[in-house]
């Protein structure tokens, strides 16, 4: 639809409220969320009483001198983001429904939430993170080494192991971020996704943006959180050794490897990782993935904002470290497991086949096909879920 300066648009029932830097905008049927400027909000004000784009135009442009206004581009941006009803009373809107119909969870009660999630625990959790530091700092023997994940000789049993720890741990995970979420009272799923060539089991945390910015940080942290008790309840074991058992022992030493690399991983905050979404959340500048990279090829040098340069920058430096830090792990760990595991399973191909060695490196191998088939599936799905998925998450900052 064309706009004019005379037209006049009636929009879809908004909840406006007050973030960090700017503010967010709530469809109230949709519920999907969009970071805007103050001068777009006046905007939407003027529009609601029934101003043509023209007048609004004329009057915020005396309003902010300094600010680039136009009104007709970003009338068209509303229309595009379907927040529109009505252009000079004709409707224009498709039907629209909600997606907080997609989520659920709500069967977990708030007051379970709250026992975990409470003012006391917001305390109580961080000291557990600077707990666990100084015992791994203090005693080196407790730092996971790659020959952990090898419980048992058989290969086969040691990826089965690995890997049902690691579901189990990363579901403890994404139910502190499901339990923080609904101590809030509100809506959330459990979803597979991706971190580069990871999957990933995760949380929806889209309501979350109802919330204070401090609230959201006690959201992308809660699974951290989660993973930090479990880690020094396994840290104390290891330093205590009260179990005689070698198979107890090595299954400790496994859960200590999965949660401090996790742990570890959640520092590469270029894959988007919740301590991403506490950095850009606490300093309230958000898409600054983006932003990062565009500075990285030299687009973002002359931006006139000197403090979101100064932000970008930072984000850019824990960037590339990030992205050392993935290359150490893959070093240090990754490759040294991968090396030791083909060397361990591939000779059982020569083997005969009723051997435990030849049936060894065949489940090694499906296991394998079915971790890439897995990761196939979530980066087709996330590389969908880009192309159509439009709240603030996805990187569309309104500026008129």
């Amino acid at each position: 639809m064309q706009l004019t300066n005379e037209s006049i648009l009636c929009l879809h029932k908004l909840e406006i409220r007050k973030d960090n830097k700017h503010y967010i905008i709530e469809d109230l049927v949709t519920h999907e969320f969009y970071e805007m400027p103050v001068v777009c909000i006046d905007a939407i004000e003027l529009i609601n009483e029934g101003l043509s784009l023209g007048e609004i135009e004329h009057l915020l442009i005396e309003k902010y001198p300094n600010e680039e206004v136009d009104l007709l581009d970003f009338g068209q941006q509303l229309l595009d983001l379907d927040l529109v009803e009505m252009v000079d009373g004709t409707k224009v809107s498709v039907e629209k429904t909600s997606n907080s119909e997609k989520l659920g969870l709500q069967w977990i009660s708030p007051n379970l939430g709250k026992f975990f999630f409470n003012k006391f625990t917001r305390f109580f959790y961080p000291i557990l993170l600077v707990v666990n530091l100084v015992l791994l700092i203090s005693n080196f023997n407790l730092f996971p080494r790659y020959k952990d994940l090898f419980v048992f000789d058989t290969m086969m049993f040691n990826i089965f192991l690995y890997a049902g720890i690691s579901i189990i741990l990363i579901l403890l995970h994404e139910s502190g971020h499901i339990l923080a979420i609904r101590s809030f009272d509100l809506p959330t799923k459990l979803q597979i996704g991706n971190r580069l060539f990871f999957v990933v089991f995760e949380t929806d945390l889209t309501q979350g943006w109802k919330l204070s910015h401090k609230d959201r940080n006690l959201l992308f942290l809660a699974g951290i959180y989660f993973d930090s008790f479990i880690l020094l309840v396994a840290l104390l074991l290891k330093l205590t050794q009260p179990f005689s058992s070698e198979i107890i022992n090595g299954v400790i030493g496994l859960i200590t490897f999965d949660i401090v690399i996790r742990i570890i991983y959640q520092c590469c905050i270029y894959m988007k990782t919740d301590l991403y979404y506490v950095f850009e959340n606490s300093t309230g500048h958000y898409n600054l993935m983006e932003s990062g990279i565009e500075f990285i090829k030299g687009k973002f040098g002359k931006s006139k904002d000197n403090t979101k340069s100064k932000i970008i920058i930072s984000y850019t430096i824990f960037y590339i470290i990030g992205i050392i830090l993935t290359f150490s792990m893959f070093g240090f760990y990754y490759l040294p497991q991968l090396v030791y595991m083909l060397m361990k399973v591939l000779p059982g191909f020569t083997g005969s086949v009723t051997s435990l060695q030849f049936w060894d490196a065949v489940v090694f191998c499906m296991q394998l096909l079915i971790l890439i088939l897995l990761l196939s599936y979530s980066l087709s799905k996330s590389y969908g879920k880009r192309k159509g998925y439009r709240t603030i998450y996805s990187g569309e900052e309104n500026n008129i």
